[in-house]
């Protein structure tokens, strides 16, 4: 049985700072599930989510989101999760002498009940979601609180007339004085009706009293006391004087109802607070299961699952990962969205990314880390199922142009700071996302002093995802042993970005072919390429060649994967059938042989029959008829033929 009844600790770990969490745009997913959150709590919960502080704790929070997930797909209605929180409640039921608002009772009623429901579905699924079925552990399903509640309120939350004896008398004495005021009333108006006193609207209510619109220049003739006029003065409001002293006793009555009811409510309260400890599982419950129910909504939305948890491998295995934002968005717009595949282990930690611009190697590395941000935090991806994700302490981030106007920093200078601290930080559990890097100093000295960070941080075994233009970042990734080349795949033909990443080696970053597509004549480009080393230009023009070969080796190799995988689902149904055959030809075979020996037995039968026609039975032919039945039972297995001829 899985113990989950417990609220979920939450360290403040600094595994992102606030840059990271702005680069990589995690507050726009915390927005999107504080809408999705229902309670107080929930919301707060949401507003400060950081990564849970250990791998066993994301297991155990994406295992409860994927059991909610996974009982709307079977289409089982989910109790409805709308509830006032008990905080309140709970303080005053701890309370010696305190008593509850009827807001209070209504509270806990509506609470108690949606538990019940909860209790009641959950265990239900017990095998089926365990993780579920843990929460409501220290929940039992209980009318010792409904009960005394609806002993007081009805259902319409009003409290009843027999609540208590008092106030049934009480109410009762209302109801008849009531009734003398109106026929009280009724007979005055009935009286002063055309004698020219009364006002075009003959009667109003004022201060809860039901009184005559006079016309002011009658007021003095009208017995009763004013108790008001119009905004213009021309009409007075009159209580009857029949009515003054039963409207005096109502008051009273009124004060003694109102008085009977608190002391209604304080036996209520008396009488819940010893049930405190239920009440307090419905204020752990019920906002647990709305904060489960909001990140299992947004899970619905981007398509979200739980991947394989490795517990003690850092690693990242997604699998046709997307970008969760981009994904809602591409939706919402009927677009599709490039799902994207990366591997990183403690044999390739450091991915550098080259490619053209707008191919997709910042949108990718920005999925690398929300994604791992997400999944600390306890929320599904939009991943393969079948991905594998591991745990790191530190995620940080050096993404766009970040320039401190306070501080009258540059964007390198920004940069470089940024990367002191990268290299104060980084180890072997730490992921680092730099997009860009190298930039924002003169091309050569900043790539020089480029590699020596990609080097250092290398050494440092922190893992990377790092997008780059400079080839000797390339080269020295290619040097390394746990470093790997990746590349965002482009069409050389049709010089369109195919938003594909492809591993194993460097991209061209296409300068001059984009250029010409983008309206630059030859000449210039021509130009352009005698200023740069020969070398520099023979080697992006490899690079280039290489990617467009390995892009048609890639489809080919695709191509064949499908066709072999087509192949081997043809065999595999091929030999199910031959399987199948060959039992339906066994199964007909046994048929066969048993109704050949059927026919036999038959046709000896007759034989014996015939042999007796026109005969008298006699001793011969019955010990004939004997003898035949039990070499027949003997080779059946029937070990008593006796028993069976004596019948």
């Amino acid at each position: 049985m899985v113990n989950l009844s417990r609220n979920f600790t939450f360290v403040t770990v600094k595994f992102a700072d606030q840059q990271t969490i702005e680069d990589l745009e995690f507050g726009a997913i915390k927005n999107m599930l504080v809408k999705l959150c229902f309670g107080p709590t929930a919301i707060n919960r949401v507003n400060n989510l950081t990564s849970l502080p250990s791998i066993s704790e994301v297991d155990l929070s994406l295992s409860l989101v994927q059991e909610y997930v996974d009982i709307q797909k079977e289409e089982t209605v989910f109790p409805r999760l709308e509830f006032t929180e008990l905080t309140k409640e709970l303080i005053f039921l701890r309370k010696p002498g305190s008593q509850l608002t009827l807001e209070g009772f209504i509270a806990i009623l509506e609470a108690s009940r949606t538990a019940n429901a909860l209790v009641k579905f959950i265990k239900t699924f017990e095998e089926e979601y365990p993780h579920l079925f843990g929460l409501i552990q220290n929940t039992y399903y209980s009318k010792e609180v409904i009960q005394p509640i609806e002993k007081v309120l009805d259902a319409k939350f009003q409290v009843k007339d027999d609540a208590s004896p008092k106030l049934f008398d009480i109410r009762m004495d209302i109801r008849s004085i009531r009734q003398k005021i109106n026929s009280n009333f009724d007979r005055v108006l009935k009286r002063l009706q055309g004698s020219g006193v009364l006002a075009d609207t003959s009667e109003s209510f004022v201060k809860g009293k039901r009184v005559l619109a006079v016309t002011a220049s009658h007021k003095r003739s009208i017995p009763g006391g004013i108790i008001g006029s119009s905004n213009n003065g021309h009409v007075a409001y009159i209580e009857p004087k029949s009515n003054q002293p039963l409207h005096n006793e109502l008051e009273q009555l009124i004060e003694d109802e109102r008085l009977e009811i608190i002391r209604i409510f304080k036996a209520l309260t008396k009488e819940l607070s010893q049930h405190v400890e239920l009440i307090e599982t419905y204020q752990f419950l019920l906002p647990e299961l709305d904060f489960i129910q909001a990140k299992g909504r947004l899970a619905q939305r981007m398509k979200g699952v739980k991947p394989h948890i490795e517990p003690k491998e850092t690693v990242i295995d997604i699998i046709e990962a997307k970008h969760p934002l981009l994904f809602i968005a591409n939706n919402e717009a009927e677009k599709p969205t490039f799902p994207q595949s990366v591997k990183m282990d403690k044999f390739n930690r450091m991915m550098v990314i080259s490619g053209p611009n707008a191919g997709g190697k910042s949108i990718t590395l920005k999925t690398v880390g929300l994604l791992q941000i997400m999944f600390q935090c306890g929320l599904l991806v939009p991943i393969d199922p079948r991905s594998k994700m591991g745990w790191f302490h530190t995620i940080l981030t050096d993404i766009g142009d970040n320039q401190s106007i306070e501080n009258e920093l540059s964007t390198y200078s920004y940069r470089l700071q940024r990367m002191k601290y990268f290299l104060d930080v980084a180890n072997k559990k730490t992921l680092l996302l730099l997009d860009e890097f190298g930039t924002g100093s003169d091309p050569e000295l900043g790539g020089a002093l480029a590699e020596v960070f990609f080097e250092n941080l290398y050494n440092r075994k922190c893992f990377g995802v790092i997008t780059t233009h400079y080839a000797n970042i390339k080269l020295k990734a290619s040097r390394l042993r746990n470093a790997v080349n990746a590349s965002m795949l482009f069409d050389r033909e049709s010089l369109a970005p195919m938003f594909e990443l492809s591993v194993g080696q460097p991209g061209s970053s296409f300068t001059f072919e984009v250029a010409q597509t983008n309206g630059i004549s030859v000449d210039l480009i021509e130009d352009a390429k005698k200023l740069l080393d020969v070398k520099r230009v023979e080697m992006d023009n490899l690079i280039a060649e290489l990617q467009k070969e390995k892009s048609s080796i890639t489809k080919l190799n695709d191509a064949n994967i499908k066709s072999q995988r087509k192949a081997d689902e043809s065999q595999s149904y091929y030999e199910d059938l031959q399987d199948h055959v060959s039992q339906q030809i066994q199964k007909n075979q046994v048929l066969l042989e048993q109704n050949n020996k059927y026919i036999s037995w038959g046709k000896k039968l007759e034989q014996l029959i015939k042999s007796m026609k026109g005969t008298k039975a006699s001793k011969p032919y019955m010990d004939e008829v004997r003898k035949y039945l039990i070499i027949e039972l003997s080779l059946i297995h029937i070990s008593e033929p006796t028993r069976l001829l004596s019948i």
